[in-house]
């Protein structure tokens, strides 16, 4: 954010007296905002954005006149260097999105991603230059199974719920994100959508899978259901730690906003010079199945 601030609402009853804080917000300069990843089998994609102000009224035009052009962004996966080629996306309305990937116009030193490999994001950007490190790690942990069973204590009788059985490989460090998409729609990731293995290790479990939420629109009180007649394809993906803790903390942030009581916390990314964001490396795994 281009304000840095931390807010403290914190209500002092001593002896029937309130005391009042007063902040001294200052303005920090524009960072920049990283949104990258690799998965198995598919190209990189990179989109980069600025920071606002803390205080900004966020709008379509200001969000349209974020995004950073003509930036110098290769990628390497230890063999190839790959030079990514910017790109329009058009939203409707007017407005267009930007990312980042393979040079179409150049593929002799494209590659897509594979399992248990690393790759090193480098962005040169308005006069100063970005790393991270990410890898696809191997797809070791994935349900062994998948079923859909009516809502528990519901008078809605089309209304479902997915669960999932899984084993967690023997050893620590098994972190996943999971992601769900309902009959034509887009992947989305669940409210917590990242998972590690501390309590679970090399244990079999059985476990609701909600599904992946849309955070630009408000979450309904169906939110943890699915319809009968959904087709519903989940994607399971094994990530590396750097990965999850981004996440795990941008989620925890993202759910404490507007909580008095929430504690100070601050999102932890994995690239370098002081940009915000994350380049994550997806393991995936794919599976189709249809509420009954």
């Amino acid at each position: 954010m281009k304000t840095i601030l931390i807010l403290f609402s914190t209500i002092l009853f001593l002896s029937s007296c309130e005391k009042n804080i007063d902040f001294n917000l200052k303005n920090a300069d524009d960072l920049l905002v990283v949104d990258a990843q690799i998965e198995n089998g598919q190209p990189p994609t990179v989109v980069l954005t600025k920071s606002f102000d803390y205080f900004s009224s966020i709008s379509a035009q200001l969000l349209a006149n974020s995004f950073v052009h003509n930036a110098d962004v290769t990628i390497s996966n230890g063999t190839l260097t790959h030079k990514l080629r910017e790109y329009p996306l058009p939203l409707g309305g007017g407005y267009t999105a930007y990312y980042y990937t393979l040079d179409s116009a150049n593929l002799t030193t494209a590659f897509v991603g594979e399992f248990n490999k690393q790759y090193t994001l480098n962005i040169k950007a308005e006069g100063k230059e970005y790393t991270a490190k990410t890898n696809i790690p191997v797809l070791a942990k994935y349900p062994d199974s998948l079923w859909f069973k009516r809502a528990p204590l519901n008078p809605d009788t089309n209304k479902r719920v997915l669960m999932s059985k899984t084993t967690d490989p023997p050893g620590l460090g098994n972190y996943i994100r999971y992601f769900t998409k309902k009959n034509k729609g887009s992947f989305l990731p669940g409210e917590n959508s990242v998972f590690d293995d501390a309590v679970i290790d090399g244990s079999t479990y059985e476990i609701q899978v909600d599904p992946g939420i849309d955070r630009n629109n408000r979450i309904s009180a169906d939110s943890n259901f699915f319809r009968k007649g959904d087709t519903v394809t989940v994607k399971l993906c094994n990530i590396d730690k750097a990965t999850y803790t981004f996440w795990s903390t941008w989620e925890f942030a993202q759910q404490s906003i507007g909580n008095p009581f929430s504690q100070p916390n601050k999102v932890l990314g994995n690239i370098n010079n002081g940009a915000l964001g994350v380049f994550s490396g997806y393991a995936a795994w794919y599976r189709t199945v249809i509420a009954q």
